[in-house]
């Protein structure tokens, strides 16, 4: 349990931070960073298979259809969320962003409701109520959606959906499949980049080793979150994940100076608002699920 809880909060904090390891390197494209992040990440998780002895499982995962087009979905999904997170930090969105993570788990309750007809409490339907309340209000504020926190949300949702349904691959083996199939096209564009000479790999050492070090921030806290979920209750992981989008903002006030405008502080209120009623909720129900089994 104790090492199951400084797993997640491991996992949480380095991605709460990640804003300032993205930017250690100035002048890189999102889509240049995105394409290293995907082609270093897989040989990083192939020893992780290695390690595990999970070749075998591995080809007897892949060898089914219906996980195979699931793999290509979920690739799909990841390559948007990331692609779309690194864009907003190295383009001093950082802000938007983690208003995004914060709406994603009632997106993901209001998805469970939708597509796989769970049933909703009623203190979920207020928090999504007024969750949905604040981003309407947001877009009236500043005369625009707030595209960069809704397509975080939404493709995140999406992508956990998908690891619902039956058919999807366990947690590595899944994210392996998906990130291989990104990584022959991104190994394309790096290659393409780098004998054209508009490739940032081989501009120095430091930065062909920041490029490299992008795999491992990918894969360890991806890692530190599937071994810690194992081991504590959902909702207390549930609860944790609040950790990261908080640094988020905190580091993009505090370090890179963004500014909160007015339409911004009452959006985050008001999100702020639906999680306090959604966490409550989640507490309740965990404590009566525990007087139950006893």
């Amino acid at each position: 349990m104790e090492r199951g809880l400084w797993l997640g909060l491991g996992a949480y904090l380095l991605w709460g931070l990640s804003p300032v390891f993205w930017n250690l390197v100035a002048g890189v494209s999102a889509v240049e960073v995105l394409a290293h992040r995907v082609v270093w990440a897989v040989p990083i998780m192939l020893l992780l298979v290695a390690a595990q002895r999970g070749w075998r499982e591995l080809r007897e995962t892949y060898a089914v259809r219906r996980t195979v087009l699931l793999a290509v979905a979920g690739g799909v999904l990841i390559v948007t969320n990331w692609g779309v997170y690194l864009w907003a930090v190295l383009n001093e969105r950082i802000l938007e962003a983690s208003l995004g993570y914060f709406i994603n788990p009632l997106v993901s309750v209001a998805l469970g409701v939708i597509v796989l007809r769970e049933h909703m409490r009623p203190a979920q339907r207020t928090a999504v109520a007024i969750a949905g309340g604040g981003v309407l209000a947001m877009t009236v504020m500043l005369g625009a959606l707030p595209w960069v926190s809704l397509l975080l949300a939404g493709s995140f949702g999406l992508y956990g959906l998908l690891k619902k349904l039956e058919g999807s691959a366990p947690a590595l083996l899944g994210l392996l499949g998906e990130v291989t199939l990104l990584a022959i096209p991104g190994l394309a564009y790096v290659l393409v980049l780098t004998a054209s000479g508009d490739g940032n790999f081989a501009r120095s050492l430091p930065a062909a080793g920041w490029f490299v070090a992008t795999g491992f921030a990918t894969v360890v806290p991806l890692w530190m979150f599937g071994a810690g979920v194992k081991r504590i209750p959902l909702s207390t992981m549930g609860l944790l994940q609040y950790v990261a989008p908080t640094l988020q903002l905190v580091v993009g006030v505090l370090i890179y100076g963004e500014d909160l405008v007015a339409a911004q502080v009452v959006g985050f209120v008001i999100v702020w608002l639906a999680l306090a009623v959604f966490a409550r909720d989640q507490f309740v129900a965990t404590r009566r699920f525990g007087v139950a089994a006893a």
